[in-house]
C-alpha cells in the first residue's frame, strides 16, 4: 500500500461537560477530506489518546472509520506503546476498517537501536494491517541512525514512516537517500514539510492541517507535480502558521483556533495540558486564513 498525500491527525473535541463532541469530530473528518486529504489519523498525539477513556477511544475510531468508509479514504490508527507484547495485544483488537497503524518508536525505556528493530519486527509479523513507524526522538528519547531506519524499512509489513526529527539532520538525509522505493516517508514535522518533500517524502501527517488542510494538500501536490516554485512559495506562506500553532504544547493552540472558528464547541484539553493562552490564540488566528 502506497501512502501519498496528506493524512490529518484529528483533534478530539470536547464539550463544556468534558465529554467527547462526537458530531463535531465527524464534521472535522468530513471537512479535511472535502479539502483534499487522502485520509485521517485517529488517536494520534494530536487527538490526546493518553487522556481518553477506553470507551472514548473506541468511539473516536468508530466515528473516523465510518467517515473514511463512506468517503473511500484511508484511516490510520495510532496504536502501540513501549511494551512489545502490550502492542501485540492492542493490534489484535484493531477495528477491521483500519488501513494501517501508526506506531511510535518505544519511548522512555530507551532500548538500543537493535531492540527497536526487534520490537518492530515482532509487531509487523503479528499485525493484521500494515505498520507505519513513528520516528519522533523529541518525544521518545531514542534517536535512530539512517542505517537503523533502513533496516526497519526492510521489514515485511512495514509500509512507511512518519518522520519527525525536528530538523533536517544527517539521519534524515541518509535515510531518504536509501529508503526502498516501496516504502513511504511522510513528514511529521509541520515546519519542515517543504524540505522533506523536496528530499523525496511522498506526503505528510500534519497537525496543522486541522486548521489549513487545503493549503497543505496544495503544498504536497506542488512538490509531487514538480512545481518547485509553487512548492517553495506555499511552504514559506505556511511557516508563520506552523510556528504559531506550535507556540504552546500541541494541540492546545490548534483547538483554540478551531473553537474560535466555531468548528468545535470548546478549546478544552485535558490535564496535564492547559488551554492555550490568549496571546498564542490571537497570533495563530492572524495566520489561520491561508
Amino acid at each position: 500500500m502506497s501512502l501519498t498525500g496528506l493524512f490529518v491527525p484529528l483533534v478530539t473535541p470536547f464539550t463544556d461537560a468534558d465529554e467527547l463532541a462526537a458530531e463535531e469530530l465527524e464534521a472535522l473528518a468530513h471537512g479535511v477530506l472535502d479539502d483534499g486529504a487522502s485520509g485521517i489519523v485517529a488517536l494520534g498525539t494530536t487527538g490526546e489518546p493518553a487522556t481518553l477513556t477506553a470507551a472514548e477511544r473506541r468511539k473516536v475510531v468508530d466515528i473516523c472509520a465510518g467517515v473514511c468508509e463512506q468517503r473511500g479514504a484511508r484511516l490510520i490508527i495510532g496504536a502501540g506503546s513501549n511494551s512489545t507484547e502490550g502492542s501485540v495485544d492492542a493490534f489484535a483488537d484493531l477495528d477491521s476498517r483500519v488501513a494501517a497503524t501508526l506506531t511510535v518508536v518505544p519511548y522512555y525505556t530507551r532500548p538500543s537501536e537493535d531492540g527497536v528493530v526487534e520490537h518492530f519486527r515482532r509487531l509487523a509479523a503479528t499485525s493484521p494491517v500494515p505498520v507505519i513507524v513513528y520516528n519522533v526522538p523529541a518525544r521518545t528519547g531514542r534517536a535512530l541512525s539512517a542505517d537503523t531506519l533502513v533496516r526497519l524499512a526492510e521489514i515485511p509489513n512495514i509500509i512507511g514512516f512518519k518522520h519527525a526529527t525536528g530538523g533536517i539532520d544527517d539521519a534524515t538525509v541518509g535515510f531518504l537517500s536509501r529508503v526502498p522505493s516501496d516504502v513511504s516517508v511522510l513528514s511529521g514535522d509541520d515546519l519542515y514539510t517543504g524540505a522533506l518533500l523536496a528530499l523525496g517524502a511522498s506526503g505528510a501527517i500534519l497537525a496543522c492541517a486541522n486548521v489549513a488542510a487545503r493549503a497543505y494538500v496544495d503544498l504536497i501536490a506542488a512538490w509531487r507535480d514538480g512545481k518547485v516554485e509553487d512548492g517553495r512559495r506555499l511552504h514559506n506562506q505556511l511557516v508563520p502558521l506552523a510556528s504559531a500553532l506550535f507556540a504552546e504544547p500541541n494541540p492546545t493552540v490548534i483547538k483554540a483556533v478551531l473553537a474560535a472558528q466555531g468548528k468545535i464547541p470548546t478549546p478544552n484539553v485535558r490535564l496535564p495540558l492547559l488551554p492555550a493562552s490568549k496571546q498564542a490564540t490571537a497570533t495563530a488566528l492572524e495566520h489561520a486564513e491561508i
